[in-house]
């Protein structure tokens, strides 16, 4: 591995030498040292330094972005060859979008800790653009998305179905019932995810497919802020039964058929098109496709 590369990149997210040469263990000139040499090898400068800051020029961006894809396909090179030699282990990148993510990936990353200690999880959550760039950028190793996406450069696998309520407060005119007429909905204040969010393209093909549109919408970037706004009584909203299942529970919010029909979507997994994957990564890949991310598939 390019050794000025790891540096350049320390340096750059320490925003500083001497917090670098303590992250890398080197002495600050050493760290200028390799800085220097980099510069070198490019033909150009790539930071601007004062006593106050280190930041990156337009050179230094170029330089930073492929750095970080570089370091990252360095990584998983040497993970796959110890693969080879030994027992699933190390880290694993997962990006997920919000349901998913926060609803159902913890009940897996328990699962997985329980059945193989070794492999270290690293979770970010996104919406579903977010996720699938995530990918393309080589900053995480499986992405999960809920809904539809479709792109040529990855693999895109649907592994489970998701079934979508109308989640409304708990209050006296839904009391009893399991199904509602969109209609009688017209003028509720619809809450809605954010533009690239899995769970709007689901609202919005839901509005469509079935010749409705709220005459008010309130777009919030937050499943849990929604959540908490339907059972102040704000508005109502589309959100997976995964993500409402303690409200649901505890009777603060009640869930309803839309036209006495749920709206179902899949749950897929995203990665890079190759056939080359860690083991840490095939092993994690492998429960989602068997279901173990959910608490109902636990014995």
């Amino acid at each position: 591995m390019d050794v000025s590369l790891e540096v350049f990149v320390t340096v750059v997210e320490k925003g500083n030498f001497t917090r670098a040469a303590e992250e890398l263990r080197m002495t600050q000139p050493a760290v200028s040292q390799y800085i220097q040499a980099l510069e070198r090898t490019v033909g150009a400068k790539l930071l601007e330094r004062t006593n106050k800051y280190v930041r990156l020029n337009q050179a230094g961006e170029i330089v930073f972005h492929h750095a970080k894809d570089i370091l990252g396909m360095y990584t998983r090179m040497q993970t796959l060859v110890d693969d080879l030699l030994h027992r699933a282990s190390g880290d694993l990148s997962i990006s997920a979008s919000y349901t998913f993510g926060e609803y159902v990936l913890p009940h897996l990353l328990a699962y997985m800790h329980e059945v193989y200690p070794l492999i270290r999880p690293r979770i970010n959550i996104g919406n579903t653009t977010e996720v699938a760039e995530a990918i393309l950028n080589h900053q995480a190793d499986i992405g999960i998305v809920e809904g539809e996406y479709h792109h040529e450069n990855l693999h895109i696998e649907a592994f489970a179905e998701d079934e979508m309520f109308v989640i409304v407060p708990n209050e006296e005119r839904y009391a009893g019932k399991e199904e509602i007429c969109l209609s009688e909905l017209g003028k509720e204040t619809w809450i809605v995810r954010e533009s690239g969010s899995g769970t709007r393209r689901a609202a919005e093909h839901m509005f469509t497919s079935r010749h409705f549109q709220p005459d008010n919408k309130m777009e919030f970037g937050s499943t849990q802020l929604i959540k908490e706004s339907v059972e102040a009584g704000l508005g109502v909203t589309l959100l997976s039964h995964w993500a409402v299942r303690k409200e649901i529970s505890l009777g603060t919010l009640i869930m309803l058929k839309p036209d006495g029909e749920s709206v179902r979507r899949h749950f897929s997994l995203i990665t890079q098109a190759t056939p080359y994957h860690t083991k840490a990564a095939e092993i994690f890949l492998d429960l989602l496709r068997m279901n173990k991310a959910f608490p109902d598939s636990y014995v």
